[in-house]
């Protein structure tokens, strides 16, 4: 009686990617074997979407900055960066019924942002501008590539995702913009801050481009990952084959001893022959289990590790966008300190300048206060001359009547006459003066006018008639 050899084959799709053992003698008979627990397939979708955003986000930041920051549309990575974004935002989106067929396009959620940050007017009236885009698909396209440029997409997109219930309208509710990835990746995005794209929105063709994800820029370097972790299967295959091997060497020379056993008692005890075949049975039972259970455990022991794997690459991810958003961050706001501290010192000199305009045109009107007083004091001495001068001339005319009528008092009126001639001579003279003072205060009084327009901004009402006055 002997043991058949043990092999290995390939498990059922159902039962996962695992290698089951098998029987030489089988036939290809199923061996069961643990099935791997089914996982909803919406959340395999947005970890495989969320996976390849860090993959993209981190590649592209990387590659700016050894590049130059400065990017343009024919760039690589830049253009699987859209491709990612984009099938990050169709995922879940609902289908809209149109007059002639289904619609399903990301831009009706994209142009919901205008109502919710007004910023983002400026951007979708630039869309709608745009004379080449005849399809939602190639506006939002441009929207993106708008966005990434003014560096507020991670800004629109956070606003957009708060504000579920208008989500709702556009997304299915197990949609990536639904759940936390969707967040997850907006807070990624603000690392795309510290590069600068370049980008010719106007003369591209983005209604007719065909969004395919090149899975080859983020596999090149898995390939060495991927041979180590073959070789380490393959060692692990060897060894447990050497174990089986071992095994059945044992369990080989064990049934050997129980043949010469069994050959020696079949004369003397047919019931000890049935029971030693009951008990290989058993022994063939606990060998398929020990297998299964062999089997299960590689199958948990590589899951871990793949985990493992995963969340030290997100970590490592995540710490690099961490470190660049950072460094960008520093610089923005170096740049705004020092921008904040030249506007500050030109702002205090502007109004201390201001200051001295103030107090010059506050001098200038006092001055033209005091002259406005002195013209009118020296206009009203002018006014009481001009009466006792026409007083002065109707006595005159009043001692020549009276001293046509009287020749007695003849000598006494010419000397009255000559007193008050006398009188009215210095009168003009001091009437000359004084007009002569008046035009003096005339012409200063214009000097002041014209000095005060060229000093100050803007002339009030009262200023302007003013001057009008004294011009006069």
């Amino acid at each position: 009686m002997t043991f058949q050899g043990w092999g290995w084959r390939r498990g059922e799709p159902s039962q996962g990617s695992a290698w089951v053992p098998v029987a030489e003698g089988e036939r290809g008979a199923a061996v069961p074997c643990t099935t791997l627990a089914t996982k909803d397939p919406t959340a395999v979708e947005r970890a495989n979407l969320l996976n390849m955003a860090k993959l993209s986000i981190k590649g592209l930041i990387e590659s700016a900055l050894s590049f130059g920051r400065t990017l343009d549309s024919d760039y690589p990575p830049l253009q699987q960066f859209f491709v990612v974004m984009e099938h990050c935002l169709k995922h879940g989106i609902k289908v809209r019924k149109s007059f002639l067929s289904y619609n399903k396009t990301i831009w009706g959620p994209l142009e919901l942002v205008e109502k919710l940050y007004p910023e983002a007017e400026e951007i979708g009236a630039s869309v709608r501008d745009l004379p080449g885009l005849k399809t939602p698909l190639g506006r939002a396209r441009a929207w993106l590539r708008l966005a990434l440029m003014q560096k507020k997409m991670a800004d629109y997109l956070r606003c957009l995702i708060i504000q579920r219930d208008l989500l709702s309208e556009f997304y299915e509710y197990h949609a990536l913009m639904m759940e936390e990835e969707g967040a997850v990746i907006v807070g990624l995005l603000v690392g795309l801050n510290v590069i600068d794209a370049n980008l010719c929105v106007k003369g591209e063709d983005l209604d007719s481009q065909v969004g395919v994800i090149d899975f080859s820029m983020y596999l090149k370097n898995e390939e060495d990952i991927g041979n180590k972790e073959r070789n380490v299967q393959i060692a692990a295959i060897l060894d447990q084959k050497n174990y089986v091997e071992e095994l059945n060497r044992q369990l080989n020379s064990t049934v050997s001893s129980l043949h010469s056993r069994v050959d020696s008692l079949e004369k003397s005890n047919t019931k000890l022959i049935e029971e030693l075949a009951i008990a290989k049975n058993n022994i063939i039972k606990l060998q398929e289990e020990n297998h299964q259970l062999r089997s299960e455990n590689k199958l948990i022991l590589m899951k871990t590790q793949q985990h493992l794997e995963v969340t030290k690459v997100d970590m490592e991810t995540e710490l690099q966008t961490y470190k660049h958003s950072r460094q960008g961050l520093d610089e923005m706001y170096n740049d705004a300190r020092r921008q904040l501290r030249d506007e500050s010192q030109l702002r205090q000199d502007v109004e201390n300048e201001l200051s001295v305009q103030v107090s010059m045109k506050h001098e200038i009107e006092l001055a033209m206060k005091l002259l406005e007083k002195d013209i009118h004091e020296k206009q009203d001495t002018l006014i009481g001359l001009r009466q006792q001068l026409e007083e002065v001339k109707a006595i005159n005319i009043e001692m020549y009547q009276k001293l046509q009528g009287s020749e007695d008092g003849l000598k006494e009126k010419n000397e009255i006459i000559a007193r008050l001639e006398e009188k009215t001579s210095k009168i003009t003279t001091a009437m000359k003066q004084l007009e002569q003072s008046d035009s003096d205060l005339l012409t200063q009084t214009r000097v002041i006018a014209m000095s005060l327009v060229k000093c100050a901004g803007s002339d009030t009402q009262d200023q302007y008639k003013l001057v009008k006055d004294i011009s006069f």
